[in-house]
């Protein structure tokens, strides 16, 4: 009796409690919609699956459930859309069939209605890499069961054995989330923009699992570079959230140095620049107290790779984006840009540190690789012209001329696209940039996305049907028939959080919220409003959300209204970066600095 009293009282005060809790909650949301059937006269009441659910299995008849009824001849199936993509599963709610036992049913999850259609055929790009959306379950007889843990919006589920007939009360997804508050906020006159933003803070938020996935179908993994965009759109929507500092932390331990991460040595980069970014905008010492030590290392890596004459020699995968990953001297010029970015971060993170020895060396090699960086050239891409530009290679204005808007959106890539928008908003082309959002970006919106993809490309718009509809005889498949590289036709990811850079983008050059001291202890508020007549939102920091409001009067000079929390500095425009009619509106900002009033 005392051993087993001990027994009990060791499991209470450890193994009960040792477990992971999951941060998530999970929601149960019914299908919004039918969109197709087979074997509609083997299929009755389909509609009660539209109906909220409670996840009871219940004593019903059989007029108020929906029932699939297979022959040897004929086997129904019924096509489903919940209305938006979702990370999770299916919750099934059985009621009482006749055969009394188990019954099998094939289950297909889509990110678009195409997929939820398809075979795994070798062919069509349709894969269970990563997550299953393509397997058969056994449903129990009067019972309840979830399964499934993928990227969806459309799920088909068909009845495979001959003569079986399944009574379904209830088909629901199961969404899993962050239960998070939207603490940034973008509104304007323009409608297209205001769903682009939300788009992008949704795919993100989608992505922000137990750690933050590149994307919630595939591969569903930390990978450092989609972390860049990812972690820039989770500053502008959601304020500080541990999801970043334990993924940042995952891929740094599992990659000693002097490993890259991810077999990359530009994540290596864009893993420095996270934490340059992050400290800047959350400003936690504490947490960049704890990174020095990798950070240190890294740095002197960095360093080696560099030449006597400042000419980057980074080793491992050379690579930017998938667009770009077959031109060699577009990606040397990038690995270049971004070799001067690193150690410019570097001189700020050692600053910081209070390590100046560190910080002079890091200066010194990047006064070096920008005057080798100087004579290289973007070799005709929007990728290496948007780094050269941001990293002081190139002239801003050159590289939107010669680049970035030469063409329009056509060359533009979905993780790089942030960085050619920074670069034309860098050359003053407000109204150029908010284009391209609203045609690259938008064009997603058209097809039918409610977030945005893995990819994207102008030339796949002709004749492409949308994705929440079965494609139209004559019409192109646009999930089928296009992608490249690692995501060819339905593995191509429809909710890829590299591709929220809009998201970002506008709260900081639009809206106009830019960090200037770590942990938004003083902001510079500088909107640009290219052809917009008025914009507000939110932004948020440590210390509360500020609240901004730009409007344009009828001779085009902007009035600005800022609510800052007190513990924050916010400073009227840097003139230098503004064009001539917001020198003309400074005086609507009133004193320097701005603050709340009391």
């Amino acid at each position: 009796m005392k051993h087993l009293l001990i027994l009990i009282a060791l499991l209470c005060s450890c193994g009960v409690f040792a477990g992971q809790r999951d941060s998530r909650v999970r929601e149960y949301l019914p299908p919004v919609r039918i969109l197709w059937q087979q074997g509609g006269e083997q299929i009755s009441c389909a509609d009660r699956l539209l109906r909220p659910g409670n996840g009871q299995s219940e004593l019903v008849s059989s007029g108020d459930i929906c029932i699939m009824k297979s022959a040897s001849a004929g086997h129904p199936a019924i096509l489903l859309d919940f209305g938006r993509e979702l990370q999770g599963g299916l919750q099934f709610v059985t009621g009482m069939s006749p055969a009394g036992k188990p019954i099998t049913v094939r289950v297909r999850l889509g990110e678009s209605a195409s997929e939820a259609m398809c075979d795994i055929d070798g062919l069509n790009g349709a894969t269970n890499d990563h997550a299953m959306r393509d397997f058969t379950l056994q449903l129990p007889w009067l019972g309840v069961t979830e399964a499934g843990n993928s990227g969806f919006r459309f799920v088909r589920i068909d009845l495979p054995d001959d003569n079986v007939e399944l009574h379904l009360k209830e088909i629901r997804a199961v969404s899993t989330f962050r239960d998070l508050e939207y603490k940034g906020s973008f509104r304007c006159n323009d409608e297209r923009l205001n769903r682009i933003w939300q788009t992008g803070a949704y795919t993100v938020h989608l992505n922000m699992q137990e750690y933050l996935w590149d994307g919630i179908k595939r591969d569903r993994l930390v990978w450092v570079g989609d972390l860049h965009p990812e972690v820039m759109t989770v500053c502008a929507a959601f304020g500080n959230n541990d999801v970043v500092t334990k993924s940042l932390d995952l891929i740094r331990d599992i990659t000693p140095l002097p490993q890259w991460m991810n077999g990359i040595s530009s994540y290596s980069v864009w893993w420095l620049l996270i934490q340059h970014d992050w400290y800047l905008y959350q400003g936690n010492r504490a947490y960049l107290q704890a990174q020095q030590s990798y950070i240190t290392g890294l740095l002197e890596l960095l360093l080696t790779k560099i030449d006597s004459d400042g000419v980057e020699r980074l080793d491992g995968n050379r690579f930017l984006d998938w667009p770009s990953s077959e031109n060699a001297e577009a990606i040397h010029a990038g690995l270049q840009s971004l070799m001067v970015q690193a150690f410019g971060a570097g001189v700020r993170l050692c600053l910081w540190l209070g390590d100046d020895e560190l910080a002079a060396r890091c200066e010194a090699a990047r006064t070096k690789a920008v005057q080798a960086g100087k004579r290289l050239n973007p070799a005709g891409t929007k990728q290496a012209a948007a780094l050269m530009a941001l990293s002081g290679l190139l002239p801003a204005a050159e590289a939107d001329r010669k680049y970035l808007s030469a063409g329009g959106a056509k060359g533009f890539s979905t993780f790089y696209g942030y960085y050619m928008l920074k670069a034309m908003a860098e050359a003053g082309n407000y109204t150029g940039a908010l284009d391209m959002v609203r045609t690259y970006w938008g064009a997603m919106l058209d097809l039918g996305a409610t977030t945005f993809w893995e990819d994207f490309d102008m030339d796949w718009l002709p004749g492409a049907a949308r994705i929440d509809s079965l494609v139209p005889a004559g019409m192109k498949d646009i999930h089928r028939d296009y992608g490249n590289y690692c995501y060819r036709g339905y593995r191509h990811s429809l909710c890829h959080g590299w591709a929220s850079g809009p998201t970002a983008w506008l709260s900081r050059y639009v809206l106009g919220v830019e960090v200037v001291e770590p942990g938004c202890r003083v902001v510079s508020i500088s909107p640009h409003l290219g052809d917009l007549q008025w914009v507000e939102g939110t932004f948020p920091t440590p210390y509360g959300v500020i609240e901004i409001r730009h409007e344009k009067d009828a001779n085009g000079q902007i009035h600005s209204v800022v609510n800052a929390p007190g513990e924050v500095t916010v400073l009227r425009p840097a003139p230098q970066y503004l064009c001539a009619v917001h020198l003309n509106a400074l005086a609507a900002w009133g004193a320097r600095p701005l603050r709340r009033t009391q």
